[in-house]
This record gives structure tokens, sequence and C-alpha cells, in this order.
């Protein structure tokens, strides 16, 4: 039994280590889960625009922007973000999008996505996709009104 609850312990902890979740006060500007530095979960951020759907980018492709690592699909879509990263990257550096328009943050989901007037927005699940998406445009304006301040 004590041996059970040693595992179900450490089998809780690597699960709270692994797992993406809400951001705490102070967080950096660029959302990464627990113990990475990867932005937008690995995924090519140009990819949503050129091929309107998130692509996996390669570790061969990455670049360093804002302290986070980006990972693309080529090496077109690498020189596409070098020359307007602020074009491509999520608003609000990839935390949730409603929840800044609440005064909070969440992890954002790269695959919740929208694009709206050119812009990527990331959501936090299917619920707050949905809400997100059913009222953008003043959602829009209440999220700007919020970042970056959310983050302290």
């Amino acid at each position: 039994m004590k041996n059970y609850l040693r595992n179900l312990t450490y089998l809780f902890m690597l699960a709270a280590m692994t797992l993406p979740g809400p951001a705490w006060s102070g967080e950096d500007p660029i959302y990464t889960t627990y113990f990475s530095s990867v932005a937008a979960g690995g995924y090519d951020v140009t990819s949503y625009f050129s091929e309107a759907q998130p692509i996996k980018g390669e570790k061969a492709f990455k670049m360093e922007y804002m302290d986070a690592d980006w990972y693309f699909a080529n090496q077109e879509n690498l020189d596409k973000f070098i020359q307007n990263p602020q074009r491509y990257a999520p608003q609000y550096g990839g935390y949730c999008a409603w929840a800044v328009s609440q005064g909070s943050t969440a992890s954002g989901d790269p695959l919740l996505w929208t694009i709206h007037e050119d812009k990527l927005y990331l959501n936090y699940n299917h619920e707050i996709n949905h809400r997100w998406s059913s009222d953008k445009e003043r959602l829009i304006v209440e999220a700007d009104k919020n970042w970056p301040t959310v983050l302290n």
C-alpha cells in the first residue's frame, strides 16, 4: 500500500508538471507549457495563414523570439516569420484570447484557433473557443484593453 501511494503521488506530480494549465501571475509574454520554452505547442504559426490549418514544426527549422522557441515546417516558413514575427505570432502571446478578454490568463491550445482580420487567436478549450467565436469583435476590444497587464 505504501508503494502504491508513493507511485500514485509521483504520477500526479508528473501529470501536473507536463500538462498545460492556467498561467500564473508574472508570466512570460509568450505562453509555453511547463518546463518547456516552445511556443504554440511546436506548431508552425505561419501554417495557419498559408495552409489554413496548424502544421507541426520541425526542430531543424527553429528560432528564438521573445525568449521562446518557435518551430516551422520548412525554411520558407521560418524566413516568413523572421521577416515579420508580429504578423504570424498569436495574439496575446498565445495565451487564451477569451481569458485575456476576461482579465486573466489561461493556456492557449494551438488546435483551437481563429484567424480574424489577419490575426491568429488561440483558446483554452472547445467551449471557450465557441464563446470566443460567437462574440469575438467585442472580446477582442476587451482583450486589447487587458493585454499585457494581465501578465502581472
